[in-house]
């Protein structure tokens, strides 16, 4: 199988700074703050689907837009 990815955008990497927690109905949904990794001043919460933990870096394909904090 291909992966084909549309780059509208330049591909981030961010590293996880901090779990927040679980949220969605199921809780398969984990809320994380993440620092840039080329921005060390920048930092986002982002929602993110699958097993991850505290100092993971993952790929954001879009870097604008910040997940609403839970409560």
């Amino acid at each position: 199988a291909t992966l084909l990815i549309l780059m509208s955008d330049e591909i981030v990497f961010a590293k996880v700074t901090d779990v927040l927690g679980r949220t969605s109905s199921r809780g398969g949904v984990t809320q994380v703050k993440v620092q840039f990794v080329n921005n060390k001043e920048r930092s986002l919460v982002r929602n993110t689907i699958g097993p991850i933990r505290k100092d993971d870096v993952i790929v954001l394909m879009e870097s604008e837009r910040e997940a609403r904090r839970l409560k």
